[in-house]
C-alpha cells in the first residue's frame, strides 16, 4: 500500500477520500490548516502535519511532502476571493510540482473543474478568474513528466456517493455527488497504470470500478 498525501483532506471531497484510503490500507496524511479539525482526523485515522496553501513555499512543501508515494490535491478557494483563488488553486498545484520534484515523488492526482462549468450563466468576473487559474494550473502539471492525472468533475452536489458515474476524456456537462469524485479518486489510486490522463467526471449509471478500468491503456 502506498503513502498518501492529501492537500485538502477536510474539505468536501477529502474528507470523503482519506477514510476510503484507509480503509483501502493506505498511510494517509493529511495538510491541516485548522488545528479544530484534529478530532476527524483522529476519528478517521488520518495523521496529520499543520500548513496553509496561502502562505506555502517550496520548501516547507518538500519537507511535509518527505516520505510519500502519491498526492492528491483537492483543495480549493471555493469561492473565497480573488487572492485565495490565485494562491490556492493558482500557485499551490505549481508549488506542489516543484516540492514534488525534490523529493522525487511522481505520482500525483489533481482535482480540476469541468470546463464548461457555469457558462452562459452569468457568474461574473470572479468566476472566470477562477476557471483561467485552474487551467493554468493544469497546464503547468501537464508539462511536466510527472505520472500525473487530472480529474475534472461537473458542478459538485455536497452528497454521498452512490458509485454510479460518467467517466470519460470527454463528456456533454453536468453534476457529480462529491462521494462519488472521492470513489473515482481513490480507485484511481489503486489503479497506477492510470497516467498522464485528463478526464471528466459526471454522475451517470456506470459502475466506479468498471469505469475507471476502462481508462487503463492496453
Amino acid at each position: 500500500m502506498s503513502k498518501v498525501f492529501v492537500i485538502g483532506a477536510t474539505g468536501g471531497i477529502g474528507k470523503r477520500l482519506c477514510p476510503m484510503l484507509v480503509a483501502a490500507g493506505h498511510d494517509v496524511t493529511g495538510l491541516s490548516r485548522d488545528p479544530k479539525h484534529a478530532g476527524w482526523y483522529q476519528r478517521n485515522q488520518v495523521s496529520s502535519v499543520a500548513g496553509d496553501m496561502m502562505d506555502m513555499d517550496v520548501a516547507t512543501l518538500t519537507e511535509l511532502t518527505k516520505g510519500a508515494d502519491v498526492v492528491v490535491f483537492s483543495a480549493g478557494a471555493a469561492g473565497s476571493g480573488r487572492d485565495r483563488t490565485a494562491m490556492i488553486d493558482g500557485q499551490g498545484p505549481k508549488t506542489l510540482i516543484e516540492a514534488m520534484k525534490n523529493n522525487g515523488i511522481k505520482r500525483v492526482y489533481l482535482v480540476s473543474a469541468f470546463p464548461e462549468a457555469g457558462r452562459t450563466k452569468g457568474l461574473g468576473e470572479g468566476f472566470e478568474f477562477y476557471m483561467e487559474t485552474k487551467k493554468e494550473a493544469d497546464a503547468a502539471l501537464v508539462e511536466t513528466d510527472l505520472d500525473w492525472v487530472i480529474l475534472r468533475p461537473g458542478t459538485l452536489i455536497d452528497e454521498e456517493g452512490d458509485g454510479a458515474i460518467s467517466l470519460a476524456k470527454a463528456l456533454p456537462y453536468g453534476s457529480v455527488k462529491r462521494g462519488n469524485v472521492a470513489k473515482v479518486l481513490a480507485t484511481m489510486i489503486d489503479t497506477p497504470a492510470i497516467k498522464q490522463e485528463i478526464v471528466e467526471l459526471t454522475d451517470g449509471s456506470d459502475a466506479v470500478d468498471l469505469a475507471v478500468a476502462k481508462l487503463v491503456r492496453n
